[in-house]
């Protein structure tokens, strides 16, 4: 049975994503000295390990993350100030305070190779309290930690979804985030059982694992703005919530579709991140084109800058199909100094010179003259006027080399370099 197949194959994936013995204590060495350190001299805050660290969830490639708690009665009509306070602390007892912003600004330190996240949150029991999303992160953990039988199991659905390109609720990513993939794991019990439910997911499925709406249609209970996902994932801690908001039908789709492989023809291949520029470069051949783009993105917040980033990867894929250029495949990844890599896939052949166009019904004889106006080959053709006119783009760098110096992109990107494979 395939099954007998499979499990072997999770094991050794689970030795390979496990943080090595060493490489762990050093890490949570580093926490347990920032926390102490943030902790000392004082009497309204408390740092804890926060993240998929606190849950046993993390891989090699970790989130380092820290709250800080503020008392609740002591901050709660305070929260917009919780982020300066913490700078102050922090900045008295770190050299080094990167704040960076968000629903409500947090902070880094880096050290050597570390980078660990600061975060302010109020010290909240239940989910109404918060003043902002990050407080109910806490209670994230604890319901994980409820279910700390499954952690190897969330652990192969987080590394599945990463190699995969579904990992990341970022707003130019809209994937599955970490706390969705530990949801999912929980609520089918096992990575293998979401595998082999996700393969036949329809659109709308709803997982609602603390049974909140049992008996009840949630989309005739939940405001339905927040139902608009492929997926509906009900937090177990905030029932008014979906978790998976920011899923796209893309990301959605690309996750299923790798279930139904795996399902297919099991390997330790679908916990390996591709690398695209070799995976595009065997798919180019003789007969096809790769264009490659790199951008630089602007300054600020990742999740702002890389939207600006997709929106200009969506402008240039619209602006080519408008001038009948057939993207074959396309995908993008970020490089390790932060920038993006858009890749672009076409036929080698170039397009026609010419290209018909068509105009107004001859009855429409005003129109009919601006036509003519405008095109200088016209001609009849069932009942309309045509015009045979030179094609202005006849390979796709041209037209993206236009693009590329377009105030579009320009006030979306610090810069962007174009190749052609």
């Amino acid at each position: 049975m395939k099954s007998d197949k499979i499990k072997p194959i999770l094991n050794e994936v689970l030795k390979e994503i496990q943080p090595d013995e060493n490489y762990e204590k050093d890490i949570f060495e580093r926490l347990n000295a920032i926390i102490k350190k943030i902790n000392s001299g004082q009497k309204n805050i408390k740092a804890v390990l926060g993240g998929s660290g606190a849950k046993g969830t993390w891989l090699k490639t970790f989130d380092a993350d820290i709250f800080v708690l503020f008392e609740y009665n002591r901050y709660k009509d305070k929260s917009g100030e919780l982020s300066k306070s913490l700078e102050k602390i922090l900045k008295k007892k770190f050299k080094n305070v990167i704040r960076l912003h968000g629903s409500r600004d947090y902070f880094q330190i880096k050290e050597k190779n570390f980078t660990f996240e600061i975060v302010p949150i109020l010290k909240i029991t239940k989910a109404e309290q918060a003043r902002n999303i990050t407080d109910v992160s806490p209670l994230h953990s604890r319901w994980i930690k409820k279910h700390k039988n499954i952690a190897n199991d969330i652990k192969l659905t987080k590394q599945f979804t990463q190699a995969n390109n579904a990992y990341g609720a970022e707003s130019h990513i809209k994937g599955f985030s970490g706390y969705v993939c530990e949801i999912l794991t929980v609520h089918y019990g096992s990575f293998l059982n979401l595998i082999k439910n996700a393969a036949k997911w329809s659109d709308k499925i709803v997982i609602d694992v603390e049974r909140y709406y049992r008996g009840k249609d949630v989309f005739k209970v939940v405001n339905v703005s927040k139902l608009t996902s492929p997926l509906v994932v009900i937090d177990p801690v905030q029932k008014d919530r979906n978790a998976a908001a920011a899923l796209s039908v893309e990301k959605f789709e690309a996750f299923k579709k790798a279930a139904k492989e795996f399902l297919k023809n099991p390997s330790r291949d679908f916990f390996r991140k591709k690398d695209l520029k070799s995976l595009f470069t065997e798919l180019k051949g003789n007969d096809k084109k790769l264009i490659i783009l790199e951008a630089e993105p602007l300054r600020g917040k990742i999740d702002v800058v890389g939207s600006k980033l997709m929106k200009i990867f969506e402008f240039m894929k619209n602006e080519l199909t408008k001038q009948d250029f057939k993207i074959l495949k396309s995908d993008w990844e970020f490089n390790k100094n932060g920038n993006v890599f858009f890749y672009l896939l076409f036929e080698k052949t170039p397009l026609p010179k010419t290209i018909e166009i068509g105009g107004p019904p001859l009855e429409m004889k005003q129109h009919v003259d601006n036509f003519k106006k405008i095109h200088k080959k016209t001609f009849e053709k069932s009942g309309k006027i045509h015009s045979i006119d030179e094609r202005e783009y006849k390979i796709p760098e041209d037209l993206l080399k236009e693009l590329i110096k377009s105030d579009y992109s320009k006030e979306r990107s610090k810069s962007i370099k174009p190749s052609v494979l």
